[in-house]
C-alpha cells in the first residue's frame, strides 16, 4: 500500500491527474491511490486461468475491484497452437466481462536478438496481437470487443459504484443473491455487477457446461435468447465460438443507478 501511494502522491507533485499505476502487488488501502492491480506473470494454461478467476473475485471481496489478468497469461503459448488459441479464445471471451480487459503476453517463438546493450539483449515474444491467431479467432475476438464496447457505459456505472460504496465489480453470487443457499457454494460463475451472470469456460475441449441460475428471477441467454426461470442448473452448449452469459431480467431489464438491486420480471 504504501509503494502504491509513493508512486501515487509523487506523481501528484508532478502535476499529473488521472493517476492510474499497473501494479503486481496489492493491500488494504491500496485502492485509493489508482492501483489497476495485474495478477503478475502468470501461466498459458487452464489450469492458472481457473485460479485467475478465484483470484479475482477475492480482490474484489477484499476491497480492490480494479483487477485484471494477462488474456492467455503471460508465459509461453504460442499463437500457431491450436490448443494455445483456444486456450486465448476462452481468456478473451471472459475477459470482456472483467474489471478491464487486457491483453499481454510473452508469446513463442522468441525473436532474434537485436542489439548488445541495454533492454536490446532482451528477446521479444512472438507477435500477440488480436489478429496473430488466425482468421477464425481474430473473428471470435472482434465479437467479443463489440460486446465489450456496447458494455461501455453499464461498465462505467459499476465503476462509480465501485469509487463510492467499495463494490466489486466480479461479485460472487452471493453477493446479489445472498438469500440462494446453492450461491454460497458456486466457484466457477459470477456476476459482472447486478446485471450479467457469467460462466467462463474453464477446461480444455468443453463444449457443455453446466450453469446455475440464482432463484427469483428469470434470465435470459445472451447468445441464444433462451429463457428461464431462476433457482436451477441447466446444461448449456458453448461452442468456440460463444462464452455462456445470462441477463438478469432479460430482454425488458433497463440500466438501473448504483445500488439498485431489484430484479424485473419479463
Amino acid at each position: 500500500m504504501e509503494y502504491a501511494k509513493s508512486c501515487y502522491e509523487g506523481m501528484r507533485r508532478e502535476g499529473q491527474k488521472d493517476i492510474v499505476n499497473l501494479l503486481r502487488c496489492a493491500w488494504a488501502g491500496s485502492q485509493k491511490y489508482g492501483a489497476l492491480v495485474w495478477s503478475s506473470d502468470i501461466a498459458s494454461s487452464f489450469e492458472c486461468m481457473r485460479n485467475q478467476l478465484s483470484a479475482g473475485l477475492n480482490m474484489g471481496m477484499a476491497g480492490r475491484p480494479w483487477w485484471t489478468t494477462d488474456i492467455g497469461g503471460f508465459h509461453g503459448g504460442d499463437p500457431s497452437d491450436e490448443a494455445f488459441r483456444e486456450l486465448f479464445i476462452r481468456w478473451f471471451q471472459w475477459a470482456a466481462f472483467c474489471p478491464v480487459m487486457r491483453l499481454h503476453g510473452d508469446r513463442e517463438s522468441k525473436q532474434p536478438q537485436v542489439g548488445t546493450t541495454g533492454g536490446a539483449i532482451c528477446l521479444s515474444g512472438a507477435s500477440n496481437e488480436v489478429w496473430s491467431y488466425g482468421e477464425k479467432v481474430y473473428e471470435i475476438c472482434k465479437r467479443y470487443l463489440n460486446i465489450r464496447e456496447e458494455l461501455r457505459t453499464y461498465t462505467r456505472s459499476l465503476m462509480e459504484e465501485a469509487h463510492e460504496k467499495g463494490s466489486p465489480i466480479m461479485r460472487p453470487l452471493f453477493y446479489e443473491f445472498p438469500q440462494d443457499q446453492t450461491c454460497w457454494s458456486v466457484e466457477d460463475e459470477y456476476m459482472f455487477g447486478w446485471r450479467y451472470l457469467v460462466a467462463p469456460v474453464l477446461y480444455a475441449g468443453a463444449r457443455k457446461r453446466t450453469v446455475y441460475l440464482p432463484a427469483g428471477c428469470r434470465w435470459m441467454d445472451m447468445n441464444t435468447g433462451s429463457e428461464y426461470t431462476g433457482g436451477q442448473s441447466i446444461e448449456v452448449e458453448c461452442p468456440i465460438e460463444a462464452m455462456p452469459v445470462f441477463i438478469r431480467g432479460g430482454r425488458a431489464i433497463q440500466l438501473l443507478p448504483p445500488g439498485r438491486k431489484k430484479c424485473l420480471n419479463f
